[in-house]
């Protein structure tokens, strides 16, 4: 999910600069001439493409965080449960006392 939305940013900030970039005075983009609304739908485009790259990346980023704390938890916990085994073991193997 990081990656995609990494990629989602990089697409949205290509197109934009290619069109503020790419302009000469004109409605130009990548060297062709386009009119007003195609320029403006690139850029709304290229805006939600940003935003949409954001809201995963943050998404990811969160669910990776969970899931790294999550299984954390899950070692410690059984690496609880194997000394109390151990134990378990150790004093069934030890030999009985009668007093």
């Amino acid at each position: 999910m990081v990656i995609l939305g990494l990629l989602l940013i990089l697409g949205g900030a290509l197109v934009i600069l290619a069109s503020v970039f790419g302009a000469e005075g004109t409605a130009e983009f990548l060297g062709e001439d386009v009119s007003a609304l195609t320029l403006f739908l690139l850029g709304v485009a290229s805006g939600a493409a940003i935003l949409w790259g954001y809201s995963i990346l943050k998404w990811g980023t969160k669910r990776g965080l969970a899931h790294r704390k999550e299984r954390k938890e899950l070692n410690k916990l059984n690496e609880r449960l194997d000394r109390a085994e151990a134990e378990r073991r150790s004093d069934e193997d030890a030999p009985d006392e009668k007093i």
